[in-house]
């Protein structure tokens, strides 16, 4: 077995997919990352035809007739719709995988921690159904510090908090293995869903995820910045009184207001996880700090904000939107290296 999966590995091209709530990165053995696209689906209602995938899909969001669904199939870090992730993966491996080769690829998929067995499960079957030959799964945590370049390897603490579209991922690493961590199912997308309800609820406001996302994005903050009086945004929804279209304008500080729900669940379990770390260790993260990975890392002052509370250094990772596809894409490199339970399944 082990001499022919040396064979195979010389005919087909390794992936390690971040399979996102959000988005969706491939990296390929020897290439690095060569795709980044939105995990949605368009398909046709009634027939469940697929029409258009990533990119092209994500357009189609809030936008299209009623014969036509735009959907983010993967919710708060796990599979809501078995079918069509299967069909987003096949599609992504499919465009990505030399296909002049008839050997299929050994594939890395990062999940998260709080991840049951039920949707291990689902997530297996869905990249087997892709076309792949090896299936390995890693937890985004230690994906993400592989990615960030820590340590993990050294007798020291080394903790990475990781807060993607649906999960924000915490974790204390040493040794190669996950001493302590924490996965909550609130990420990017609960940090919209309270600026869309925010909104709805002081200004009767209606707006979509693709707004608030982009509002997010441009002046979306969770702590002070000096001069930020001069940094408003003209949002545009619907008024949810009397159906007309309407305009506010919003500051940073009204969005720190959004978001303080969402934020004190990340904060809490941050801390949780602090306390739960071995002196020694914790003794370490003083010294060496708290690396922050993953799209909701970049709102604005969070990394301030952070090492306020815990009285720690917080540096943000060079790559933080891309640092859990470099660990999976990194991993089949160091996979006997690492002291960590790996999911493994092999399909004949």
């Amino acid at each position: 077995m082990f001499f022919l999966n040396k064979l195979y590995g010389l005919f087909s091209n390794d992936l390690g997919i971040d399979l996102g709530t959000a988005n969706t990165l491939v990296h390929v053995r020897g290439q690095g990352i060569v795709l980044s696209e939105p995990s949605v689906v368009a398909v046709q209602e009634g027939t469940n035809k697929v029409l258009a995938v990533g990119q092209e899909a994500k357009k189609m969001l809030g936008r299209t007739p009623s014969d036509i669904k735009a959907v983010r199939p993967l919710r708060d870090g796990v599979i809501a719709d078995f079918e069509i992730v299967e069909r987003m993966i096949r599609y992504f491996i499919e465009k990505v995988h030399n296909r002049r080769t008839f050997v299929r690829p050994r594939v890395v998929i990062g999940v998260p921690g709080s991840i049951t067995e039920v949707e291990k499960r689902a997530v297996r079957e869905s990249v087997e159904q892709a076309g792949a030959r090896e299936i390995y799964l890693i937890e985004e945590s230690l994906a993400a510090a592989i990615g960030s370049d820590l340590p993990i390897q050294e007798p020291s603490g080394n903790m990475i908090v990781d807060i993607g579209g649906g999960t924000t991922e915490i974790a204390v690493i040493s040794l190669g293995g996950i001493v302590t961590s924490n996965s909550i199912r609130v990420g990017g997308d609960e940090f919209d869903e309270a600026l869309i309800n925010h909104l709805k609820k002081k200004f009767h406001l209606v707006i979509g995820e693709t707004t608030a996302e982009d509002v997010k994005i441009r002046i979306g903050n969770v702590y002070p910045e000096k001069n930020e009086k001069k940094n408003k945004l003209d949002v545009k929804g619907r008024d949810s009184v009397t159906g007309l279209p309407k305009t506010i304008i919003l500051d940073p500080a009204e969005m720190r207001r959004a978001y303080q729900e969402p934020l004190n669940t990340v904060v809490e379990a941050i801390k949780i996880t602090l306390d739960q770390t071995p002196p020694e260790l914790a003794a370490d993260i003083c010294e060496r700090g708290i690396v922050l990975s993953g799209g909701g890392s970049l709102l604005r002052g969070f990394d301030t904000l952070l090492s306020k509370i815990a009285n720690v250094p917080v540096i943000l990772a060079e790559n933080p939107l891309i640092t859990v596809a470099l660990g999976t894409g990194r991993f089949l490199d160091e996979i006997k290296f690492i002291n960590q339970k790996i999911y493994k399944s092999e399909f004949k």
